[in-house]
């Protein structure tokens, strides 16, 4: 998906190449996704973030296909501002506001997969230490205390920050999230999104591949929903 902001269309679409899919840019007008096996939502300001981060992308056009298309079980995938959008757009619960220190954090950060059950986790072991880069000013994420209840009850969270040995600690919290929360998921685990960006750690001379079993992760779920009675 692109929308007026999006900035990092290109990346995702050079990761998702590399593991052999076939991406096509959408703009934020169509309001068709026919033929689409997954959607991506990818980082960057959509709309400028004016009013707040996803607020005003939740109301473009297309969002009504996306939300369509994630109610069929395909795989919707948010990643960064995308995550935003997703919050706003009711798909995914919480809502992500301005980190801690009131700071842009941009370097690489450490996720422990807390499941494998996801969209986006399908390719990972639980427990498994991934080196992602965050790069956000709003990526604190944010939920009431029933609703962490209630997604810890449902293996609904992805990913949480914590140090290199996977340790989940207030130190290894880069941006205040709750519970150290990087990343969540809807109860059918269809609709997933994460703060840091999988597509910036697929090649080496990146400094970390990483991400490629998360993006991976996308075709094989989408080929258990195609197989589904």
């Amino acid at each position: 998906m692109v929308f007026p902001g999006t900035n990092c269309e290109h990346d995702v679409v050079h990761a998702l190449d590399l593991i052999g899919l076939q991406p096509e840019l959408v703009f934020h007008k169509e309001t068709d996704l026919t033929g689409f096996d997954a959607v991506v939502l990818p980082g960057g300001f959509a709309h400028g973030d004016y009013l707040r981060t996803g607020a005003i992308a939740r109301f473009s056009p297309i969002m009504g296909a996306v939300t369509a298309m994630a109610a069929t079980g395909a795989p919707v995938i948010g990643i960064c501002n995308g995550f935003q959008v997703l919050c706003e757009a009711g798909l995914l619960p919480g809502a992500l506001v301005a980190n801690r220190d009131l700071a842009f954090i941009c370097r690489p950060v450490h996720l422990r997969v807390e499941t494998s059950r996801s969209a986006l986790t399908t390719g990972a072991a639980s427990g498994e230490v991934l080196r992602i880069p965050l790069n956000s000013y709003e990526g604190n994420y944010v939920a009431s205390p029933e609703t962490i209840r209630e997604m810890e009850a449902a293996d609904q969270i992805l990913v949480r920050y914590c140090d290199a040995s996977g340790t989940i600690s207030d130190a290894a919290n880069p941006n205040g999230s709750i519970g150290n929360i990087a990343g969540v998921c809807n109860a059918a685990g269809n609709v997933a999104g994460l703060m840091p960006h999988p597509e910036r750690a697929v090649e080496t001379v990146l400094g970390s591949t990483d991400g490629i079993g998360l993006l991976r992760s996308i075709p094989a779920f989408a080929d258990l929903v195609a197989t589904r009675p």
